[in-house]
């Protein structure tokens, strides 16, 4: 398979950055990798477009990322700064012509059918709905266009959600730990995403600290940060990690092999 490109559309916290009301360096900071939307990443590969999460910034951030086309879309669960942009790809099926498949767990299935129960009802409408189809994940790796996504199990908290690995990439976000036998699935990877909240501790969100400590262990030849919050300004948090680990900031683009 031909090189995937991975573009983050979003590398924020729930709340984004800057964050309302908040006047704080990062908040007024005019470096544009401190702006950062609620956390999505595009996956592009022979012609194909996969989205993982449709946050409530995803039309903006289709519409700034040149989005033409949307193939398919996994969720990693069913927060809110995870799905509610699902209406927006409304214009996506108007262009394809063609039901786009949606990829989750059954409890988070269920959260997003029942947050968007006028899609899923069954019911005449007057207006135009999303126009998908439901494919729910068991924990086996599923083929999307080609490409295989293998779900991998996090700790979000108390809950247990997901993030995915395709081809030599991995993406976790929202996570406090890693079991190992997640842990036993990121062998091997030339990009891996990891949650870095902040430096402070908590609960349910890793810091920057404890993800320095998975990239030690698994090695991967490159790690983007991801899911900031405004604790962390870009240029300061990056000159102090090491050269093979980065902050991800929206925007960026990241080109991996497809497979290994």
């Amino acid at each position: 398979m031909a090189a995937l490109k991975i573009t983050v559309l979003g590398s924020g916290t729930s709340v984004g950055v800057p964050t309302i009301g908040c006047h704080c360096a990062v908040c007024s900071s005019a470096d544009p990798r401190d702006n950062r939307l609620r956390p999505s990443i595009l996956i592009g590969y022979e012609g194909h477009n996969v989205v993982i999460d449709t946050g409530p910034d995803f039309r903006f951030q289709a519409l700034r990322a040149g989005m033409e086309r949307v193939d398919a879309i996994l969720f990693t669960h069913s927060h809110a700064d995870h799905i509610m942009g699902l209406d927006d790809v409304r214009p996506f099926n108007f262009r394809q012509k063609e039901r786009i498949p949606i990829y989750a767990t059954g409890p988070t299935m269920a959260a997003i059918q029942r947050c968007f129960e006028y899609v899923f009802d069954g019911g005449k409408k007057e207006s135009n709905i999303p126009q998908l189809d439901v494919k729910l994940l068991d924990g086996a790796a599923v083929n999307v266009f080609g490409l295989e996504f293998l779900p991998i199990p996090v700790l979000h908290g108390t809950q247990t959600i997901l993030g995915f690995r395709f081809g030599a990439a991995a993406y976790l976000t929202d996570h406090s730990d890693i079991p190992e036998t997640s842990m036993e699935r990121l062998r091997g990877l030339d990009v891996l995403f990891l949650d870095a909240l902040r430096y402070k501790p908590h609960p349910t969100h890793s810091t920057v600290e404890r993800s320095l400590k998975v990239v030690e262990r698994l090695a991967p030849r490159r790690t983007f940060f991801t899911h900031i919050c405004h604790d962390l300004g870009h240029a300061r948090a990056e000159s102090m990690l090491p050269p093979h680990v980065r902050l991800a900031y929206d925007g960026l683009e990241i080109l991996v092999e497809g497979t290994r």
